[in-house]
């Protein structure tokens, strides 16, 4: 990974740490922070945006491509990253009922929010896999390889970030 890349990530990263620890959801669907604030819905939305387009930033710093490679690696790229979208709202959706239920929980809830987000995970996973040959068609292997890399690195680090903001079921005592 070169320096530019770390440095990135790094700073991602420090961005995410600083933010505030979710731990209810009020009633008009806004999640609110340990500190008191509160993010819409449409903060988060746009809040997704910018991620999704820092991440394509840095794929496109760190992915050397020819300009051939490039015209039929972006289209591809654009629709991965649509289904993927769709993982990301699971997640969310996820996130915001744990939210709004946590401090109730009951054992037979965590349960089921454990299977929902494994389930999730898993299909973060089929999603690689059926676009491993999909990008492979439009990038040589090494290539392909380097990019699914970044993909779960910055995935990796994401959730690090979001699962020290999200606190343990049993804390809820």
């Amino acid at each position: 990974m070169n320096k530019k890349m770390v440095a990135v990530l790094m700073l991602a990263g420090v961005s995410f740490v600083s933010g505030p620890k979710v731990t209810a959801q009020t009633g008009s669907g806004a999640a609110a922070s340990s500190n008191g604030q509160v993010a819409s819905d449409q903060d988060i939305q746009l809040l997704r945006k910018d991620i999704r387009a820092d991440k394509k930033q840095l794929i496109a710093a760190n992915l050397v491509l020819t300009p051939a490679e490039a015209t039929k690696f972006w289209p591809v790229y654009d629709q991965y990253q649509a289904e993927y979208t769709k993982i990301g709202d699971a997640k969310l959706a996820l996130i915001k009922e744990y939210a709004n239920n946590w401090g109730t929980i009951t054992d037979d809830q965590a349960l089921n929010y454990l299977k929902r987000s494994e389930a999730i995970n898993e299909s973060a996973i089929q999603l690689r896999a059926k676009y491993v040959p999909i990008v492979n068609q439009v990038l040589p292997g090494k290539k392909t390889a380097t990019f699914f890399q970044m993909e779960r690195r910055i995935e990796g680090l994401m959730d690090v970030q979001l699962a020290s903001q999200i606190p343990l079921v049993q804390d809820q005592q």
